[in-house]
């Protein structure tokens, strides 16, 4: 199945053509999670912080659906 996923601040390094805040489509398999995608996207765990489906913060279980906006932060620190 089709959905769109945007990865912000530094994850976009990791996938090669994906900027920051720039969405990119995928496929991923039906029965998908957010998990799946982040290991299908190779992006490293321990950077993955917060996951949005659909503008609303999802766990990394959270099953995907065809069409679904998906957001993916890492950790964000400031001051």
């Amino acid at each position: 199945m089709r959905i769109s996923v945007k990865l912000f601040a530094t994850l976009g390094r990791h996938v090669p053509g994906a900027g920051s805040g720039t969405p990119f489509e995928t496929e991923v398999p039906d029965g998908a999670t957010v998990a799946d995608l982040v290991n299908q996207l190779k992006l490293p765990r321990e950077e993955v912080k917060v996951t949005f489906v659909n503008g609303r913060t999802r766990p990394l279980d959270w099953l995907l659906h065809p069409e679904d906006e998906v957001g993916i932060f890492p950790p964000i620190g400031g001051g």
